[in-house]
């Protein structure tokens, strides 16, 4: 009789460890060692800039894709080309307005095609109030303790968006076609410190 109670106590424990949703580590991500950058064409080369101000977290475990989850938000006015005047005008109603639209988010939704060190992340991206769905090309560069006791992820990220279908359209003839193209290439290079 003890015996079939504890096979039965067992068994239960088992399915219940089944049945409980797969968990993972929750990382803030560390600005100081993380960057969002972009290149957009500008006549015959492309221009690349940044925007310095951002937060988010990370969920992640290793293995368990349908633990992964992320959400983002970058302050629009942070943007950062080198150029004061270019800054100013992409801060203006032209492009991003930042007065009536301050913050880029990002909210993951699913990860599917995840294999060794690269998965597709798929969410929904949000600028100048316009939200649509994205796929980002994710590359996962492992887990790991720093010299100081901490335990860090480091991620890359990437994707091609049509600024057009944020509402951003602004341009300038120039002979020859438009000053500016309408593809803007986005990375994100990202480390998460774990939350304890």
């Amino acid at each position: 009789m003890k015996i079939t109670r504890n096979l039965f106590l067992a068994s239960l424990s088992l399915l219940t460890a089944f049945a409980l949703p797969a968990s993972a580590a929750t990382y803030t991500i560390d600005p100081d060692h993380s960057a969002v950058t972009f290149k957009i064409r500008h006549l015959f080369s492309k221009v690349t800039g940044s925007f310095n101000q951002f937060e988010g977290t990370i969920e992640y475990e290793p293995g368990q894709p349908e633990t992964w989850n992320t959400q983002a938000v970058i302050q629009a006015a942070s943007i950062d080309t080198n150029v004061e005047k270019r800054d100013n005008h992409l801060r203006s109603k032209d492009f991003f307005d930042v007065e009536t639209f301050p913050a880029i988010a990002f909210k993951s939704a699913k990860v599917d095609d995840a294999a060794g060190q690269s998965a597709k992340l798929h969410g929904d991206l949000t600028i100048h109030g316009v939200t649509k769905p994205v796929v980002l090309d994710l590359a996962i560069h492992g887990v790991g303790d720093d010299p100081w006791g901490n335990t860090r992820a480091g991620f890359t990220a990437t994707v091609t968006i049509n600024r057009n279908d944020f509402g951003i359209d602004w341009n300038q003839p120039v002979v020859g076609g438009l000053m500016l193209g309408d593809e803007v290439e986005i990375t994100l290079e990202v480390e998460g410190l774990l939350k304890k």
